[in-house]
Order: structure tokens, then C-alpha cells, then sequence
């Protein structure tokens, strides 16, 4: 764990081991993986950005957990789940998808598929 990650969950260490998680899984399945740091967002990138975590407010407040992560993808196609929270064409052929996590049971094999996916589709651009 470095020191930009850590600062990155202050105010919301219950999360940082679902965190934690998310990126020991993706490690493990993103090749090559690189991590970037920012005020609002931690980035995945594989040569190109592919999806990041941050504690976007995707719904009101009343219908979010305590705790909770989004974990944030695009593809070049819609995905309709009932755990997608949000799915948004920002431009032509680019889709994007905000999930909330509020347990690491949520890190599956779903959702590290669909990362998967869009780590392929951000190569291809």
C-alpha cells in the first residue's frame, strides 16, 4: 500500500480493504496494470485509462450504503445489470458504467470481466 492510496481513503478507511481487494484481483488480471493517484479518483490504466474508483454519489444518498466505492468502466457497448448503478453514452461508441461496492463479495467474477473487457476496448481506441 503506498502513502498516495492511504491519504486517498482518509475519511473512508471502511472501504480501503475493498479497495485493497479490487486491485489485488486485478493484478491478477490486467496485464500490464499501472495505478495512478488523483485528488478525486484512483486510475487503472493498462498502456491507456480503462476504469478508476472514487466515491461518486451515482444515486441519492438515502439509496447508497454507509460505505462504499464506485468502480467506474467504459466499453463500447451498453451493459444493463441491476448492480450498474449507472450507464451513460458520453459521446458515440463509448459507454460508461458506475458500480457501487459496499462488500468484497461484490469483487467477482462480473465485474473483473467487465474490467477485463474494458481494458481490451481502451487498447483498441
Amino acid at each position: 500500500m503506498n502513502e498516495e492510496i492511504f491519504r486517498f481513503f482518509e475519511g473512508h478507511m471502511p472501504v480501503l480493504p475493498l479497495y485493497e481487494g479490487l486491485e489485488q484481483k486485478l493484478q491478477n488480471t490486467v496485464e500490464p496494470l499501472e495505478i495512478r493517484v488523483k485528488k478525486s479518483q484512483i486510475s487503472f490504466f493498462s498502456r491507456r485509462m480503462f476504469g478508476c474508483v472514487s466515491f461518486l454519489r451515482v444515486r441519492p444518498k438515502k439509496e447508497l450504503p454507509v460505505n462504499y466505492l464506485v468502480v467506474t468502466f467504459g466499453l463500447d457497448h451498453p451493459v444493463y445489470a441491476p448492480r450498474i448503478a449507472v450507464t451513460t453514452e458520453p459521446y458515440p461508441g463509448r459507454w460508461t458504467h458506475h458500480v457501487v461496492l459496499a462488500r468484497e463479495v461484490e469483487i467477482d467474477e462480473e465485474l473483473l470481466g467487465w474490467l477485463q473487457e474494458a481494458a481490451v476496448f481502451a487498447q483498441m481506441k
